[in-house]
């Protein structure tokens, strides 16, 4: 069972940046295509930003040229730096591990992080 643990979440005005960290833990992680997706109140979950294993990116057009993602392995770590924040990106932000190669089908999800803009 691999854990994901998000966490950097809270308030920020409009405008402003935030810099959310999922931790994950052994082997799994560096084999594993990493996500962000989110969730807002009465809405699906979309994704918002992937980084493969080989640190190729992909970005929901809400996310490109504002949020960038990326992931170090040595940590076990994948970061999502937001900036230029709107109201429109409050929600509650999802850190997901899709598992490749001899990990292929599995696939875990974080607890989760509240992401409030407002000024």
């Amino acid at each position: 069972q691999e854990e994901l643990v998000e966490s950097g979440g809270g308030l920020v005005q409009p405008g402003g940046s935030l810099r959310l960290s999922c931790a994950g833990s052994g082997d799994f992680f560096a084999y594993s295509i990493m996500a962000w997706y989110r969730q807002a109140p009465g809405k699906q979950r979309e994704l918002v930003a992937r980084v493969d294993v080989d640190e190729a990116t992909f970005y929901a057009d809400s996310a490109k040229g504002l949020f960038t993602i990326s992931r170090r392995n040595g940590q076990k770590t994948v970061d999502l730096l937001m900036t230029f924040l709107e109201v429109e990106d409050t929600a509650v932000y999802y850190c997901r591990a899709e598992g490749t190669r001899r990990y292929r089908g599995r696939a875990y999800w974080g607890q989760g992080t509240q992401v409030t803009v407002s000024s």
